[in-house]
């Protein structure tokens, strides 16, 4: 049981961004992010998006830092990825 955060290189809003994933479940994910300060409603159906700095307080926290690969295979293995819904192919953060 892990919550895993990606490297900050999502552009977005003049802002880069990480993805915060549990390669357990989303309720792991949840009580994380919880502790984060995150609101619940910025949950994206299989992640949280996560500011740089955000991601650093994760990582202090106890997350592991992985690259985004590793994001996808762990969603895959634990069967919690979803397919992101945008015309565009990515959702934004």
């Amino acid at each position: 049981m892990a919550i895993l955060v990606d490297d900050a290189v999502w552009p977005w809003r003049g802002r880069v961004w990480a993805h915060l994933v549990s390669d357990t479940s989303v309720d792991e994910l949840h009580a994380f992010a919880s502790r984060l300060g995150i609101p619940r409603r910025a949950f994206q159906g299989d992640h949280y998006d996560v500011t740089d700095e955000l991601r650093e307080c994760a990582i202090a926290e106890g997350a592991r830092a992985v690259d985004s690969r590793t994001v996808v295979r762990a969603l895959r293995a634990a069967g919690l990825r979803k397919r992101p819904t945008s015309a565009g192919g990515h959702h934004q953060p």
